[in-house]
């Protein structure tokens, strides 16, 4: 059974923008391994959209190998789109959920393959709602952004995490690996 994880980056405050992220080659080649190893990245409306940028690197390089290389990786992970106003998607490595987010996710979980990657603040909140993930992987970044959108601003219950991983990148941003408690 794959595993569902859900990877994000955050400010110190908690905040989901990526504006406000220390994006170096560091962070870049951490993405570039953490996706290697995806077979698929779940997106929301909005994140799809603001991702879509990557094609455009892949087209016209920057000459960074990191940020190429993210670009490059970004752009072949097969990704799914969770949306109720998108009728098409034109980035040829994605697609359109078919199903609702429960049904989508639990059937991809049972297929043979590599984990399942989500990527997206409010699909990340759905799912940990639905008892669906099976791993966080929060990058914190050493910023206070002070506005933005919470991560967790729609979780009501006490949620109990357990660490099982800690990196920490030479910006002082840290990749805190975690797994439900309880599951």
């Amino acid at each position: 059974m794959r595993k569902l994880i859900a990877a994000i980056n955050m400010t110190l405050d908690g905040f989901c923008d990526h504006t406000e992220m220390i994006a170096d080659d560091e962070l870049h080649r951490h993405y570039s391994e953490l996706l290697s190893r995806a077979g698929a990245i779940l997106y929301g409306r909005k994140t799809y959209q603001l991702m879509e940028y990557w094609p455009t690197v892949v087209k016209n390089p920057t000459g960074n190998q990191s940020t190429d290389d993210f670009a490059a990786i970004m752009d072949n992970v097969p990704k799914i789109v969770f949306s109720r106003t998108l009728k098409n998607v034109t980035w040829a490595s994605a697609k359109l959920a078919a199903r609702d987010l429960n049904e989508e996710v639990s059937a991809l979980k049972q297929q043979p393959g590599k984990d399942i990657f989500v990527g997206s603040p409010s699909l990340i909140v759905s799912l940990m709602a639905m008892n669906l993930i099976d791993e966080y992987q929060l990058c914190i970044h050493p910023v206070v952004a002070g506005k933005g959108l919470p991560l967790f601003k729609h979780i009501t219950d006490r949620v109990v995490l357990k660490l099982i991983e800690t990196k920490t990148l030479g910006s002082g941003t840290i990749a805190l690996y975690y797994e439900p408690a309880t599951k």
